[in-house]
């Protein structure tokens, strides 16, 4: 798939860029959505439903392509979750354990060995809602991937990388939104992609009655603090400050195939 998918152009990525941006930031995001998820509290359980928000769809369809139906799919995906707020499965992780995106699949493949269809089947409504699946699911039935013949472990790291594109973009738009600049985004972010037919800066500029000038700069502002928000994300998942440079390099590698 090509990577236009993504609504972001790879170019505006560099990570040794990206990590000198966000280096000093990552005090406060280094390993803190499993840290905290590993407490019960309000705070560890807006950790938990962001882990679920952004793993649920690459591990929904890992499970897919491994032959599940999409309601069992559905059911295992929820009760692997469910495990780990039940157990608290994330206090085996280490620090030196690496990389939330690779230790989730690795679960997910010896949760799916274990389970049996009967037995880990959860029905619908029972338990814990973890988050609402309806926006998850209707992805499927537009989601060409399926079709496709991509590998499982390939189909959870596209989803991966999306998934985490999305949610950069998504606080982007709220920052600019509460700074009463939606409108500027909505243009600007058209700039990020790399498709035929895009706005210029010379068109924006005119239909928002800016200088060219303006708007040269405030997208160069708008891309610095895109970078910034997606090395967060990155650091979000990875142990060391190390890692996230790798991270960013796999991140990038795998929106190119």
């Amino acid at each position: 798939m090509p990577a236009k998918d993504n609504g972001a152009s790879l170019s505006t990525i560099d990570p040794a860029a990206v990590g000198q941006n966000g280096a000093a930031s990552f005090v406060t995001t280094h390993w803190s959505l499993v840290l905290a998820a590993q407490d019960r509290s309000p705070a560890a359980d807006a950790a938990l439903e962001k882990l679920c928000r952004t793993y649920w769809w690459p591990l929904y369809g890992f499970a897919r392509r491994e032959g599940y139906s999409p309601d069992e799919a559905q059911d295992l995906t929820q009760g692997f979750f469910a495990l780990l707020l039940e157990r608290r499965d994330l206090d085996v992780v280490r620090r030196e354990k690496g990389r939330l995106r690779s230790y989730l699949l690795v679960s997910l493949k010896h949760f799916l060995g274990k389970a049996h269809r009967r037995e880990m089947a959860l029905k619908r409504g029972e338990g814990r809602a973890l988050i609402p699946l309806d926006e998850l699911l209707a992805r499927e039935r537009t989601d060409p991937e399926m079709a496709d013949t991509l590998t499982a472990d390939t189909i959870y790291e596209r989803r991966w990388a999306l998934t985490l594109l999305e949610q950069v973009l998504a606080r982007l738009e709220e920052e600019y939104r509460m700074a009463g600049n939606a409108s500027l985004f909505e243009q600007l972010e058209e700039l990020l992609a790399d498709e035929p037919g895009r706005a210029s800066q010379a068109d924006i500029a005119k239909d928002l009655r800016m200088t060219e000038n303006a708007v040269k700069q405030a997208f160069h502002r708008l891309r610095q603090r895109y970078r910034e928000l997606l090395y967060e994300e990155i650091a979000y998942t990875v142990a060391v400050p190390g890692d996230v440079e790798d991270e960013l390099r796999h991140f990038i590698s795998v929106l190119q195939t």
